[in-house]
């Protein structure tokens, strides 16, 4: 199944590049190329090194936009290479004027790759992503390379030789890394479309919060399949051969990602029948109180009011109970228990309750705040006083200690008690008789 060691002898190929090396060191003339071209970087590194910094700096003064101070900053990082490239031409150029006959093949094929490698990165600034830009610039480098160097057509005869067979079909190492590569690309693509739209929807005052947030997932999921399945045909790879591992990855994928696919179908549950959507406010069982900042594919992000950003998955919202604060209605109640002594007035503590409830801002006029005398306590007269509020994501500890401390002035202010337990505790004589005695 494997021919390609009958197809390239290796021993060969290493014996010719030891070979061709060892006639490159015998020629005087490639040491001096490699002398100045060892200078140029070393210039161009001297040179990176003292100006760098200061350039950095003037670019963050600048007060441009961040991408393109982004952009500026790793353009000053081929400072090097630039300076090597200016060396390395004016040295080529004075061997000319000089006419001197020597070869210069190495010093003109490094001076090629650096300035490939300088053309790439400016090219490439035009990618947001980090990681994406330097895929596309290693990548297209190493391709530069290998034409420059004039063994790009041999290394492509090479990875096509090393490949296996799967009944008619053949499998290279060409088809791989080109698959790789369509695939990496038209996913990127799909990414960077769904962001632009996912911003496009952002804006859509006409579709809800939840329909957002679906309509993203779904042309998400469309565009990365879609990007998947057209780069392996258009790598030359026959989906007829992924059929032969379909049912053991398959099991294994149901199995190793479980929980990961019952998140998603639960994020999209939840999503279609709109019990939580972006920015409602939600309490959980396990006392996590907060509003909903981001409804992903796996998890829901929680922000409390502390800044503390909750990642929950998405079947716990599914399986355990949520109170939804903002669920039909942001218009909430909240109570407050307290008690005062038996010798108060329960009517004048009603209208005084009452009172203290609707001066805070945030308490809306209607439902107008209630006050109900609850109980008649072991050394108080214990009162439940409710009001309402629009505003829970705003906090609800701070509207009730607004209102305990507009209690407690009205209490002081007409003498009302605030009473606290009393406990009498009788000492009979004989029992400390008994201790005593045996203390004794």
């Amino acid at each position: 199944m494997f021919d390609f060691l009958e197809r390239f002898e290796f021993s060969g190929y290493i014996a010719n590049s030891i070979g061709s090396l060892q006639a490159g060191i015998a020629v005087p003339t490639n040491w001096i190329q490699v002398g100045f071209i060892f200078l140029a970087l070393l210039l161009g590194f001297i040179v990176r090194r003292k100006f760098s910094p200061q350039l950095i700096e003037r670019i963050d003064r600048t007060g441009l936009h961040f991408r393109v101070r982004r952009s500026l900053k790793n353009i000053t990082r081929l400072i090097l290479q630039i300076v090597a490239v200016v060396v390395l031409a004016i040295f080529i150029q004075a061997q000319v004027s000089l006419f001197l006959i020597w070869d210069m093949s190495i010093a003109r094929a490094v001076m090629k790759l650096l300035m490939a490698w300088i053309a790439i990165r400016l090219a490439a600034q035009i990618i947001e992503n980090a990681f994406a830009r330097q895929t596309v610039v290693f990548t297209a480098w190493i391709i530069a390379a290998l034409s420059i160097m004039g063994i790009l057509d041999d290394t492509v005869t090479l990875l096509s030789s090393i490949g296996f067979s799967i009944g008619e079909s053949r499998i290279t190492a060409l088809a791989v890394i080109k698959a790789i590569l369509m695939i990496w690309t038209l996913l990127y693509l799909a990414l960077f479309a769904s962001t632009l739209l996912e911003r496009k929807l952002t804006s859509a005052s006409s579709l809800t919060p939840s329909s957002r947030v679906l309509i993203t997932k779904v042309l998400r999921v469309l565009l990365l399949t879609m990007g998947l399945l057209i780069g392996i045909t258009s790598a030359g790879v026959d989906l007829s051969l992924l059929a032969v591992f379909g049912g053991a990855i398959g099991l294994g994928i149901g199995f190793g990602l479980q929980k990961g696919v019952s998140n998603l179908f639960s994020g999209i549950l939840l999503l279609l029948d709109r019990s939580i959507n972006p920015g409602d406010i939600i309490e959980l069982q396990n006392g996590v109180f907060g509003w909903v900042d981001q409804m992903g594919a796996r998890y829901t992000s929680v922000v409390t009011r502390d800044n503390k950003s909750f990642l929950i998955p998405n079947e716990d919202f599914i399986t355990q109970q949520v109170i939804n604060w903002s669920h039909g209605n942001t218009l909430v109640r909240i109570e407050i228990k307290f008690g005062v002594h038996y010798d108060s007035d329960p009517h004048l503590v009603r209208k005084i309750a009452i009172e203290v409830a609707s001066k805070p801002e945030r308490v809306v006029s209607e439902p107008v705040p209630v006050c109900h005398l609850t109980e008649f306590g072991d050394s108080s007269l214990n009162f439940t006083l409710r009001f309402w509020i629009l505003d829970a994501q705003d906090g609800v500890t701070n509207v009730k200690g607004e209102v305990f401390l507009g209690l407690w002035d009205a209490f002081k202010e007409h003498g009302i008690q605030i009473p606290y337990p009393h406990r009498e505790i009788f000492i009979r004589r004989e029992e400390v008789e008994k201790v005593e005695k045996k203390a004794d």
